[in-house]
């Protein structure tokens, strides 16, 4: 029988749970780059801050963390057993901790959202397909015009507006907003510590950026790409594609890169698709209908 153990300490957490995520770094990657940067940076104010490993005779068969910013601040799951996802979903139960939803890598997250309305009541909404992707050989595009740089501080402003812009930009393009999923900008104090650390990357065209790529340094080998966003008026150009096969370049200088896209949006699947990325695996956003 499976066990949970929770940690505050997110060190503590990647000490504990740092082989088993090692064994798949590209699905576990969601799950490391917050933790690696809660332990770096700190952990921010939020209603529920905790990572759990879940425990087998003493073996590490699963990994979650409740961090979400915004409500309804659903726990995320890394890969685990169904009768593990279950166990989780009755602890927090037990704890009168009601989830909200839950993200992750399928079928674990799903089977923990069930659990978890059959105990709290309510039904499953599927609030977001999300498929994970892993760059095999990069195919740059060719004949795209300008250039890529690194953000500076004097691009905080631009950074701070696309970076909010992206999230409604990327499922109204999907051509589903009903459910999008809730989301929150960076403070002005984390945003400055992603461009000091060159993780925000622009292409710039004439001395105008046009397109951002978001890079999260590699954890446990695999660097993520996120977020992209292109304003309306420099769509349909190639810019996009363009500063993301460079993000992904220097990415791949480090080790693994990987990336998440909305299933229902066939542009970005078809961008990546074309750079050289390779489905990985299917994770899913849900709500409990029922939230509080």
């Amino acid at each position: 029988m499976p066990r949970v153990r929770f940690y505050d300490d997110p060190a503590a957490f990647l000490a504990d749970a740092g082989e088993h995520l090692a064994a798949d770094p590209v699905l576990a990657n969601v799950l490391t780059v917050y933790a690696d940067r809660d332990a770096t940076e700190g952990v921010p104010e939020a209603p529920f801050h905790w990572y759990a490993t879940l425990l087998e005779e003493g073996r590490v068969v699963g990994a979650a963390m409740r961090t979400a910013p915004f409500a309804p601040y659903p726990p995320y799951l890394a890969g685990m057993p169904d009768d593990a996802a279950v166990l989780l979903a009755r602890t927090l139960r037990e704890r009168d901790e009601h989830p909200g939803g839950a993200n992750g890598v399928l079928p674990a997250t799903r089977v923990f959202a069930q659990e978890s309305a059959r105990l709290w009541g309510g039904e499953v909404v599927v609030s977001m397909q999300v498929r994970a992707w892993e760059l095999g050989v990069l195919r740059p595009p060719v004949g795209v015009p300008g250039a890529a740089r690194l953000a500076t501080r004097a691009d905080l402003g631009l950074c701070m507006a696309w970076y909010d812009a992206f999230p409604e930009a990327a499922r109204a393009q999907a051509g589903n907003t009903a459910l999008a999923p809730a989301h929150r900008t960076p403070s002005e104090e984390e945003m400055l510590l992603r461009i000091d650390g060159g993780r925000v990357l622009l292409w710039e065209v004439e001395g105008e950026p046009v397109s951002l790529t978001g890079m999260a340094p590699p954890v446990f080998g695999v660097g993520r790409i996120a977020p992209v966003y292109t304003p309306p008026d420099h769509r349909g150009h190639g810019y996009a594609s363009a500063c993301v096969a460079e993000g992904s370049r220097r990415l791949a200088e480090l080790g693994r890169v990987c990336l998440t896209t909305d299933v229902d949006n066939p542009v970005s699947n078809r961008v990546y698709a074309a750079l050289g990325y390779e489905p990985r695996a299917d994770l899913g956003h849900l709500l409990l209908s029922d939230s509080p």
